[in-house]
């Protein structure tokens, strides 16, 4: 058996259990989604959201990325985030990084790697941002995932500045963003950052008028 067909014996059989145990199960999933979260994570196939959390489908709204960027440009992520946000009405959004991230490990490198250089020029970016405070520390690894660190502070940053999220603070007073990492080492998430929505929160030159964004 190869590992194509394998996968879809092992659908069947989770289909089968699920069923089994809640038969209910799939027709509630068909009539509605209603996630309160939206996950903006890692491409990485050792950070499932539903795994990590212990939620079921339905319950978390997913997009994923190399090293769980929140570009301006990307007009995939900007798409998911506005139907998260206006149409499901998601209360909170998790950016989530991981230790060891090999996205964030390339980015603090100089090796040419084709296209995804483009992609791994905004995680340079963060670099140089606190490239003292990451330069300061011992050991490549440990400069790996402080640079995670960062990287996952700033895309929940980014995520405020778009004129989507502004729009739905003065709006709902939410979505709360959260910035997490995640340990491969243990499955423990840590959480590094939490922003409310308050526009205070947002760097001034950032903020749109209020009064325009309806």
């Amino acid at each position: 058996m190869n590992p194509y067909e394998k996968l879809l014996l092992q659908n069947k059989a989770w289909s089968e259990e699920m069923i089994e145990s809640d038969q209910s199960f799939f027709k509630r999933l068909e009539k509605q989604q209603k996630p309160k979260f939206l996950w903006i994570g890692c491409s990485d196939s050792r950070v499932p959201a539903n795994q990590i959390t212990g939620t079921d489908p339905g319950e978390i709204f997913v997009h994923r990325n190399i090293a769980n960027m929140v570009v301006h440009t990307d007009l995939n992520l900007l798409s998911v985030l506005q139907y998260a946000v206006e149409v499901l009405k998601v209360e909170h959004i998790i950016v989530c990084g991981h230790y060891g991230c090999g996205g964030v490990d390339a980015a603090l490198g100089n090796d040419h790697l084709g296209l995804i250089n483009k992609w791994l020029r905004n995680i340079k970016e963060v670099y140089k941002m606190y490239k003292n405070e990451i330069d300061a520390i011992e050991g490549h690894a440990a400069k790996v995932n402080k640079l995670v660190e960062f990287n996952v502070i700033e895309q929940c940053q980014d995520l405020i500045k778009t004129s989507i999220i502004q729009k739905s603070w003065k709006q709902r007073n939410a979505p709360h963003v959260y910035g997490w990492v995640y340990g491969l080492q243990n499955g423990l998430v840590s959480e590094l950052v939490k922003i409310d929505p308050d526009f205070e929160n947002i760097n001034p030159i950032f903020r749109y008028d209020q009064d325009q964004l309806g």
